[in-house]
């Protein structure tokens, strides 16, 4: 090896030594894996890196992508914040994105997330009137005048309309969806078949938001 060579590949060494995950940052490629927003949407904690999956309980997609979420963000970094919005462009799923915010409200998501998924995917109840809903709440607990109370209220609706304006935001056109940090936005597609790749795209851009933000993920 010549002089020249050999310097061109200790150049090269050095720069992998500098950035270790050099090979990883060209994995996926912005406007094929990924939309970078053209405009940076605020995440609920600055200090952490936000995963937000933006789902529909109608959606069967969303149905069977719970279960790898749910188990991705069991062992997801401290440094990640894992947030659910609730999609919505039509009546329908106004009124579900009105049962996840209900349900938050009264402190029972956690209890009536996948409940409430599988009345809609497996049980055939599409979930869409008051007294509906009502009944499905009263199975896990939750008295008729707290739902009723917690259904209607300024809050809920207040972010039921937030959510609208935050779609046109985050550029959500289908379910489920992830955005990462409030700036990239994931899909399922050609370039992305299946949503287990959907969430090594995710870890992808964590990465690379560690990076940038100069965090150790522990």
């Amino acid at each position: 090896m010549n002089k020249s060579a050999l310097q061109i590949a200790l150049s090269i060494s050095l720069l992998f030594a500098a950035f270790p995950s050099f090979a990883q940052i060209e994995r996926y490629i912005v406007g094929t894996h990924y939309t970078e927003l053209p405009n940076p949407v605020n995440t609920g904690d600055p200090s952490k890196i936000e995963v937000l999956e933006a789902f529909w309980y109608g959606c069967s997609h969303c149905f069977r992508f719970e279960p790898l979420l749910a188990a991705w963000e069991e062992n997801a970094p401290d440094d990640v914040d894992v947030v659910r919005f609730p999609a919505l462009w039509n009546n329908l799923m106004k009124i579900h994105a009105q049962v996840y915010f209900t349900a938050e409200a009264l402190g029972k998501l956690s209890v009536l997330h996948t409940p409430v998924f599988n009345a809609i995917n497996l049980q055939g109840n599409r979930l869409q009137n008051e007294r509906q809903i009502g009944s499905l709440f009263a199975e896990y607990g939750v008295d008729a005048e707290d739902f009723e109370k917690a259904f209607n209220s300024f809050s809920v609706r207040t972010k039921v309309n937030q959510a609208e304006k935050r779609m046109q935001d985050y550029q959500i056109r289908s379910t489920p969806n992830i955005v990462v940090n409030g700036k990239y936005l994931i899909t399922t597609g050609q370039n992305v078949p299946t949503q287990e790749e959907m969430l090594e795209v995710v870890e992808f851009l964590v990465e690379k938001e560690r990076q940038m933000l100069g965090s150790s993920g522990d």
